[in-house]
């Protein structure tokens, strides 16, 4: 019975880690305007600022900018829900957007072709420019200020991603094996700053 414990353990281990990627997500070198932008009908307004809003503390209170997030993705993108609460603290004052319920994991996963599609679809309508040449249009409309995908990490004003740190070795490497989870290879993770998980930035306020 034990012997049959640890195959089972080591099996679960192996299939919840995968090779690591030569290198972090990109977006290229121009991410243009996107026909259909959601982002284009609110072009006149002045633009939303670009900001990341720290987590703090565990509150589990349901945000209406967190939900309206989710019914969106629900109508206008591939993939579910996993969720958006987990009381995540990481020391005195500081935690994962997760615990404040200011962030999304999305389920998609990139070893299959077509999550790994509309990730890169998703990602480019929150980040492409709109027609009056705003940058990252629809995700500063929306208070998106985090973006975390397949171990790459995007954040407020950033124009490209960057490699995530925890899939990273001691060297700055991706490592070669990373838990798939923390990879962010089965979901994508989307944050909101405090003004869009309140609903108050300006795609909420125009719904």
């Amino acid at each position: 019975m034990r012997s049959r414990l640890v195959i089972v353990v080591l099996v679960a281990a192996a299939l919840a880690t995968v090779a690591a990627p030569a290198s972090a997500f990109r977006l290229g070198a121009d991410v243009s305007p996107i026909a259909g932008n959601p982002a284009d009908r609110l072009a006149s307004l002045p633009a939303d600022p670009e900001e990341y809003d720290r987590a703090t503390h565990c509150s589990p209170r349901p945000k209406p900018g967190t939900v309206a997030l989710i019914g969106w993705l629900q109508r206008n993108a591939r993939g579910v829900s996993w969720g958006s609460y987990r009381c995540e603290r990481w020391g005195e004052a500081e935690a994962s957007l997760h615990a404040e319920n200011r962030a999304v994991d999305w389920h998609l996963d990139v070893s299959v072709p077509a999550d790994r599609a509309a990730a890169r679809r998703l990602i480019e309508l929150l980040l492409a420019t709109d027609r009056a040449g705003t940058p990252r249009a629809l995700a500063r409309r929306m208070g998106v200020e985090e973006i975390i995908w397949d171990c790459s990490y995007w954040g407020a004003g950033m124009d490209e991603f960057k490699a995530y740190s925890p899939c990273l070795n001691r060297n700055g490497d991706v490592r070669a094996r990373v838990n798939r989870m923390i990879a962010h290879r089965d979901h994508l993770h989307l944050g909101l700053s405090k003004a869009g998980a309140a609903k108050r930035t300006s795609f909420w306020a125009a719904a």
